[in-house]
């Protein structure tokens, strides 16, 4: 490879760091009604300068919230099912 580095051929990526400011920000955001239902989804599919640490979180916290629904909605099925036994048996 006639003198060529390896820094050369792979140049290095630098990400940027998510501060301890920045994640007390994204706290106080989440804390805040609405907002924090609009704000995971700017950051996990919004473009811009969004660094991928805060990108994943995001959508961590979107696959978690569906697990959570999922379940919610199993639960509410079993219920309705169950009282609706009851409510035929009399």
């Amino acid at each position: 490879m006639n003198n060529m580095e390896y820094n050369d051929i792979y140049p290095e990526q630098r990400e940027s760091v998510v501060t301890v400011k920045d994640w007390l920000l994204v706290m106080l955001l989440m804390s805040i009604p609405l907002v924090n239902l609009v704000m995971p989804f700017v950051w996990a599919f919004g473009g811009g300068d969004i660094p991928d640490s805060k990108k994943n979180w995001a959508k961590a916290m979107l696959l978690w919230a569906l697990i959570i629904i999922g379940i919610y909605i199993v639960l509410l099925v079993i219920n309705v099912i169950s009282i609706a036994s009851l409510v035929d048996s009399y």
